[in-house]
């Protein structure tokens, strides 16, 4: 069955390889916008702050240096949004930022849009807008009802057609321009092939549906613990992982939350995709990494598993680390969190020769043995 016309398209339905995804900033909640389903040049709204001024920044979270304020009421145009640190307000929370003509961002909690918000264009490089568009070489692409052929066709875009979009879906791995398993979810609820798409000048890197807002960096080592002692404990509810375990790794492995790859993806522990998100995560995104051996270490990118939130991560992480049988003896030590660092650490979870014992200090040293309880 073809989804597009032009020279060169194909369906791929093998899962073996990981979707092509690189580019930059992300995240969107849940559900549609109800936006339109074109998109929006320069957008004009309001700030609203109730009678107080507004913090222009130089990048998209309040870690970024703030840049002028912008009084109650103020006219700004947007030219692109990214998601990032969740913001709230009287009028909404939201995790996405406005990118404003002049190149200050503001968070768009504090945005007061008449009548209703428009399909804002994704900031790519350089927090340039970006113009995804149907590419395929010639006919029309079919739209469907969900992230795969097998799902009812509800209409069709023809080449060259600009799209308002939402965020993504993994989905059935599709070979055109590129090769991804990425569905593109519509302004009108509807999805469309990453694959039978160009992105222009440069590519956005997109949320996941569904996925909460990006991450900053806990203040202090007790509000990190706070962020994830809940997921934890949940994940030693489901899989017997002790959550004192589980908080160490996540220290360690996330430098305390402050990679890339756990702001953005929520991906505490660095487990990569092989292929598939597995049942748990949403979706798999290419982040830069380094690989070692015989000696010697090199820059690489892979494709690593992108998550819900905090609560997706340590779920995967004890799944993980019950389904693999090397680790069965470290399940005779759920109650003793030193002899189960000691037994996952025995059976190969890292090379370094130190790893159970600074698990094992992080636990002394922040009392994590209280998560256990």
């Amino acid at each position: 069955m073809a989804e597009a016309g032009g020279p060169g398209m194909r369906m791929a339905r093998a899962a073996a390889t990981a979707a092509v995804l690189v580019g930059a900033v992300g995240a969107v909640p849940s559900g549609a916008w109800g936006a339109p389903a074109t998109v929006a040049g320069q957008a004009v709204a309001t700030v609203s702050i109730a009678g107080g001024h507004l913090n222009a920044r130089t990048g998209p979270s309040t870690l970024h240096a703030v840049a002028g304020q912008l009084a109650d009421g103020s006219r700004i145009t947007v030219s692109c949004q990214v998601y990032s640190q969740a913001v709230a307000s009287p009028l909404r929370r939201t995790g996405r930022w406005d990118r404003l003509a002049d190149g200050r961002y503001v968070a768009d909690a504090y945005v007061r849009w008449q009548p209703a918000r428009p399909a804002v264009r994704w900031c790519g490089a350089g927090g340039v807008p970006v113009m995804p568009t149907v590419a395929t070489g010639g006919g029309p692409v079919n739209v469907r009802g969900g992230p795969t052929t097998a799902a009812t066709k509800v209409g069709e875009l023809a080449n060259g057609t600009e799209l308002a979009i939402v965020c993504q879906a993994w989905g059935e791995l599709v070979s055109a321009n590129v090769t991804s398993h990425s569905w593109h979810l519509l302004a009108s609820g509807r999805y469309v092939s990453d694959a039978l798409l160009v992105w222009r000048p440069s590519r956005a890197v997109l949320p996941w549906c569904g996925q909460e807002p990006p991450t900053i960096p806990a203040a202090t080592p007790e509000l990190f613990l706070a962020r994830v002692a809940g997921p934890a404990r949940q994940g030693m509810r489901q899989y017997r992982v002790p959550a004192s375990v589980t908080i160490a790794q996540a220290i360690l492995e996330s430098g305390w939350g402050r990679s890339g790859l756990t702001r953005r993806d929520h991906n505490y522990f660095g487990i990569k995709c092989f292929g598939t998100p597995g049942p748990i995560a949403l979706g798999c995104r290419m982040y830069a990494t380094h690989e070692c051996g015989g000696g010697r270490c090199w820059p690489t990118t892979a494709s690593f598993r992108a998550y819900r939130n905090a609560a997706g991560s340590m779920a995967d992480h004890g799944r993980f680390l019950v389904e693999n049988p090397r680790y069965r003896n470290a399940f005779a030590y759920s109650g003793n969190p030193d002899r189960f660092a000691v037994e996952i650490h025995k059976a190969g979870y890292a090379t370094s020769p130190t790893y159970a014992t600074n698990l094992i200090k992080i636990m002394k040293k922040y009392d994590l043995y209280r998560f256990d309880a």
